[in-house]
Parts: C-alpha cells; structure tokens; sequence
C-alpha cells in the first residue's frame, strides 16, 4: 500500500470542480498521505506539454493520480501519459450523453461558470451587503438581508454568511447573540422585523469551548461552563421565537451553508403560503 501518493487536479477554467471531485474520492483513503496540486487554466496544446513535462519531473516516476476535467480531446491525449494516472473525470459521462441526446456538446471548461452581468451584479451585491452586515453591524438595514444568521459568539456565522454571499449570492447578515440579549431572552427590533428571514446557528459546548480557547484561552468567555450556559440560553430564545436551528458541529462550511439555503427556501414558501390564504 502507498503511504504517499502525489496528486494532481487540472482544469481548462478554475479547476474547483476537478479539485472537489477528486477530493471526494480521495478521501476514502485517509490512511494515504496526499500531496495536492491545483494547475488551472490548461487551454493550448502548449499549455498541455508544459504541465505534462511539470507532472512527470516532480513526481520522478511514482505515477501520480491526475483528476481532469479538461474537455478538449487533443489536450487530453497529451496528458495521458504511461507515468501518469489520468482520471478523467467529465469525458466518459460526456460522449455517453452525446450519444443518448444525439447531440454535439460544446466541450469548453467551464462554461456553467461563467456569470452573465445580471448574476454577476447580484453576488457583488450580496458580498458588498456581507461585509457591511458582518457581526451585528447595521442591523437598521436588516430589512435588504435574504437571510440572517443568528447565533452566540464563534458559533460559525461569519463564514457561513461569506459562503453564501460569494458562492450563492445570498445577501447575509449576522448578529452575535450578547450578553444583554441572552440574559433577556429577547431579541433586537431589528431582527424580529424580519423574523420570517433569521435562521440560528448552534454547536456543541464541547467545540464552542474548543475554538474560543484556541483565540481567548485560560479565559471566563471560553469556559466550557459559559459554552454550556450560552448555548442554553441561546437555545431557549430560537425555541420562544419559532426560528430554526442549524447544528453545524462536525459539518463544513459548504453542508452548513447548503442547509441554511435550504432552509431559507422552505421559510419562502411558508411565507408565500400563508400571503395566499390571506
């Protein structure tokens, strides 16, 4: 069995898509060390040999795993070379749907990615919007936000709401829960304005004290007692309210952002519905 094993992603536009496809392979295998290469924008024959021959010398013949989603035939035949492993990923699938469509595709990398002006205009929007509405900041302009995410302190709300902005073009705000607000059990103005938008976001004491720990340690703010205190008092507020809860201990930022989505989609329709039996 290999304990190393170098590894490749190739693309003819980002490569994010090769880069989480072979990803989601890989790491069935975790007892392997993978050593990881992005090479993005592979478009000419020239392109080709030069990241062939940059292939073949850094791996010094331990056939390395290369994931492609390269569409273009020629360059792939000058990638699949005897020292190389190509996996490639798009083409099998590819000409099976050519032949069921009877049609011809187009075979340019990366074409879903590239965003109209309309689209693109949105999700600038929506990162503009993020950074602005960041950790309770202008919660009076709460009113423009598709979702808000509401949570203690380090309970993720700051990546998940730049995720959603820069990948989904969803324009996120998020309030920390603070003490005055926990010891309350109540809510801002602001927020509950727009109650039909705000999702929660929680965790377990047990990682909430792990990462305030990490920033604040020997600290009172990353006891796991105060963990455990917040979390309850947080808990107890999203239950008065009716807002939904999100556990995102154990998941990454894409899962966690993915549910939200999904979750806010499901508010929209119970908010449609109920405008319609009015």
């Amino acid at each position: 069995m290999w304990k190393s094993k170098d590894v490749y992603f190739l693309s003819g536009s980002t490569g994010i898509l090769a880069e989480d496809l072979g990803k989601a392979l890989l790491c069935q295998f975790p007892e392997i060390s993978f050593n990881e290469e992005r090479i993005s924008f592979i478009r000419t024959e020239k392109d080709a040999w030069n990241v062939r021959e940059h292939i073949i010398k850094q791996s010094a013949g331990r056939h390395p795993l290369v994931f492609s989603t390269i569409m273009n035939p020629a360059l792939l035949e000058i990638l699949d070379a005897p020292e190389i492993e190509l996996f490639n990923i798009c083409d099998t699938y590819l000409s099976r749907l050519e032949g069921l469509l009877e049609a011809q595709p187009l075979r340019e990398s990366g074409f879903s990615r590239h965003l109209d002006d309309t689209t693109m205009a949105k999700r600038v929007a929506a990162i503009q919007y993020c950074i602005s509405h960041d950790d309770g900041s202008s919660t009076n302009d709460y009113d423009e936000a598709e979702v808000i995410l509401l949570g203690v302190s380090r309970s993720g709300k700051t990546p998940i709401s730049v995720y959603l902005a820069t990948q989904m073009g969803i324009k996120t705000a998020n309030y920390p829960l603070v003490c005055d607000d926990l010891n309350a059990y109540r809510l801002p103005a602001d927020i509950l304005r727009n109650k039909k938008r705000v999702i929660a976001l929680s965790t377990t004491p047990e990682i909430l004290h792990h990462i305030r720990e990490k920033r604040y340690k020997g600290s009172s703010y990353a006891k796991l007692s105060t963990c455990v205190n917040e979390l309850n008092q947080a808990h107890q507020i999203f239950l008065q309210y009716e807002i939904p809860i999100i556990m995102s201990d154990g998941r990454s930022i894409e899962e966690t952002a993915t549910q939200v989505a999904q979750e806010l989609a499901i508010k929209k329709k119970i908010h449609l519905h109920a405008k319609k039996i009015e």
